[in-house]
C-alpha cells in the first residue's frame, strides 16, 4: 500500500489535569493506530540540528514533543509537507513508507517515540535513493 504524507495524522492527545499540572495518557489502539513494542526518546540535541532521516518498510511511529519543539519534515517522494510539534498533548503518527526527518529542534527539546516494532535494521531505510525505488516499487531495494 502506497502512503502518502496526508496520511500521517496529528492526534491530539487526551489532557487531564488542573493548576498542580497535567497528565496525558497515550493508549494503543485508541489514541495510537497501533500497538506499541518499543519507547524511546531523543535529547540533548544542540538547538537548530536534525535527527532522523529515514523511512520503516514496516514500522509506525508516533512522536511527541514532551518538552520543547521540533519540526517533523515529511516526504512521501512526491510532496513534502513539514509538521510543527510544540506541546505534549500533541502527537504525529508516521505509518511505514513516509521517509521522515525531525528538524529545527529548540534547545532543551525532548522527541518521544512509540513504534510498532520492536528495533531491527533491516526496516530501516537510511538511502533516500533506496527509499525512492522502495516506493516506486523496485523490490530489489526491500531489505
Amino acid at each position: 500500500m502506497t502512503r502518502t504524507i496526508w496520511d500521517c495524522n496529528l492526534v491530539y492527545l487526551p489532557k487531564l489535569g488542573d493548576r498542580v499540572g497535567h497528565i496525558t495518557p497515550v493508549t494503543n489502539l485508541k489514541e495510537l493506530p497501533f500497538e506499541t513494542k518499543r519507547v524511546f526518546y531523543l535529547y540533548d540535541i544542540p538547538g537548530g540540528e536534525s535527527r532522523g532521516a529515514h523511512a520503516h518498510y514496516e514500522c509506525h511511529q508516533f512522536l511527541v514533543a514532551v518538552s520543547g519543539a521540533f519540526e517533523v519534515l515529511l516526504d512521501d517522494g512526491n510532496s513534502k509537507r513539514q509538521v510543527l510539534l510544540n506541546r505534549p498533548d500533541l502527537g504525529l503518527w508516521v505509518p511505514p513508507g513516509i521517509w521522515a526527518s525531525e528538524i529545527n529542534f529548540s534547545s532543551g527539546a525532548v522527541c518521544l517515540v512509540l513504534a510498532s516494532e520492536k528495533y531491527n535494521e533491516k526496516d530501516y531505510i537510511r538511502d533516500y535513493n533506496e527509499y525512492l525505488k522502495f516506493i516506486r516499487g523496485d523490490d530489489s531495494s526491500i531489505g
